[in-house]
């Protein structure tokens, strides 16, 4: 970490804690500043505020006080998660006090490299294959962000020696200043958290902070048959490596006769990748891309690209039974994934989905239907899904009450060579805490079927 003052003294108020909030607090309590935390967890119930306390640290808990603000703060950190709407927040910027996230502290602080990767769909795949790509190479990888560890906290171990391979979301990049990673990579621009930025171009221009502040020392890889983003990228100063499924790019990587190409290197042939689907293909190119930009060897690129069969709950291979390849892909909480989800598969496919009833259409997933011939259905929103298979001409749909039901369903209308596949496109909380419990259920209950 870079020995600095810039924080010595400062007053600083931490804004809700998570994880997140509770690393920058003890990073800015380390160098220096005068730290105030504000949650609305009450302090009884709240162990994290009782800690930093403890180290020094003001607490206030159970509310946002408003009052509590005045000129005397030169800068809020604040939870991604919380809106700009906050009347903390809006104070803040109100008297002018610098709004920002931790992974702002992150770029200020580390002495290392970084990759930084965003997108709407497949950071957490692109960001992981990085991350074994580059193991054996000049630099030593540490994964953080949104996977693995706080950023705050990784950039307090590392060196120059090192290159943090750091997932972030547009809730962290929007409270982005001077954030630069060395490599930014943006996969992807959909439609996804209008209910926080409010429009599409309020979206996108988050997204695009991850290169805002590069330069031609810096790299960006982005996906160039994403219009939305060729025509974002184009203010970027940093140089470019495009990737694409669909041409042949000189000065980038793409496919050509069978084969992932690198600035018109081979790499690897397609048919010895074991990730599934066009979607993962692009997050490939991507890390391809990246990866061999900071160092990685081409050996360790084909090692990890033979082996690497996803991450977990995100369209993961968990096993065969009996001719049927199950995947379980809990993390597709929207229509989006599921589509992205259906169109890896060339086999029929069993599909198991529903769960949290937010009030949407999925009207969509009818033309990716295309393959399915017997959907389960489970949670609030069993009632629409069925609608939409019904009018899609699925003939077989049976309803589940628990995910080990829904397996022993799904196993019993399957045939040898059928893929079942757990994509709910649905939020997981009206039967299990997180989508990470519901994907964990759906392996036990497949791991049950193998002890059977």
């Amino acid at each position: 970490m870079r020995a600095t003052e810039q924080f010595r003294g400062m007053h600083v108020l931490v804004l809700g804690l998570a994880k997140s909030g509770e690393a920058a607090a003890k990073l800015l309590h380390k160098l220096g500043a005068i730290v105030t935390i504000n949650d609305s967890k009450p302090y009884a119930d709240n162990s994290q505020a009782q800690q930093l306390e403890a180290l020094g640290m003001k607490v206030i808990c159970g509310h946002h006080p408003v009052e509590l603000l005045s000129d005397l703060f030169q800068l809020v950190v604040k939870n991604p998660g919380i809106p700009y709407s906050n009347v903390m927040v809006q104070k803040a910027e109100e008297l002018g006090i610098p709004v920002i996230t931790e992974i702002e502290l992150t770029s200020r602080m580390s002495e290392a490299d970084i990759i930084a990767i965003t997108g709407s769909n497949g950071k957490t795949t692109t960001t992981t294959l990085i991350y074994e790509m580059l193991q054996g190479s000049s630099k030593i990888p540490t994964i953080a962000g949104n996977i693995g560890t706080v950023s705050c906290e990784v950039v307090q171990q590392v060196t120059a020696d090192h290159c943090i391979v750091l997932e972030t979301s547009s809730f962290q990049l929007l409270g982005t200043i001077q954030f630069k990673p060395n490599i930014s990579v943006v996969l992807n621009i959909f439609d996804a958290h209008l209910d926080y930025h409010g429009t599409k171009q309020e979206y996108i221009r988050a997204k695009s902070k991850i290169f805002e502040n590069q330069n031609d020392q810096d790299w960006l890889i982005y996906n160039y048959d994403d219009q939305n983003l060729v025509e974002a990228v184009h203010y970027s100063n940093a140089k470019k490596i495009p990737f694409s499924t669909k041409e042949e790019l000189k000065e980038g990587a793409y496919i050509k006769d069978g084969q992932v190409y690198f600035k018109q290197e081979p790499i690897m042939e397609l048919n010895n990748i074991v990730l599934p689907g066009i979607h993962n293909l692009e997050n490939i190119l991507a890390a391809v891309a990246a990866s061999l930009t900071m160092g990685a060897t081409q050996y360790q690129i084909q090692d990890v690209l033979r082996t690497f069969s996803g991450v977990a709950h995100r369209l993961q291979f968990v096993g065969e039974v009996d001719g049927r390849r199950f995947y379980n892909d809990s993390k597709a909480t929207n229509n989006l994934a599921t589509k992205k989800a259906l169109g890896a598969f060339q086999n029929p496919v069993v599909l198991l989905a529903g769960g949290l009833d937010r009030g949407n259409s999925f009207d969509e997933l009818i033309p990716a239907f295309e393959r399915v011939h017997t959907v389960i259905v489970f949670g609030e929103t069993k009632d629409k899904i069925r609608d939409v298979a019904k009018r899609a001409g699925i003939k077989t749909i049976v309803e589940a009450q628990w995910m080990e039901d829904a397996v022993s369903v799904a196993f019993k209308h399957s045939t040898k060579g059928d893929v079942i596949l757990l994509s709910p496109a649905c939020a997981s909380w009206d039967q299990y805490r997180t989508f990470e419990e519901r994907g964990n259920r759906f392996i036990q209950a497949v791991k049950a079927l193998s002890v059977d």
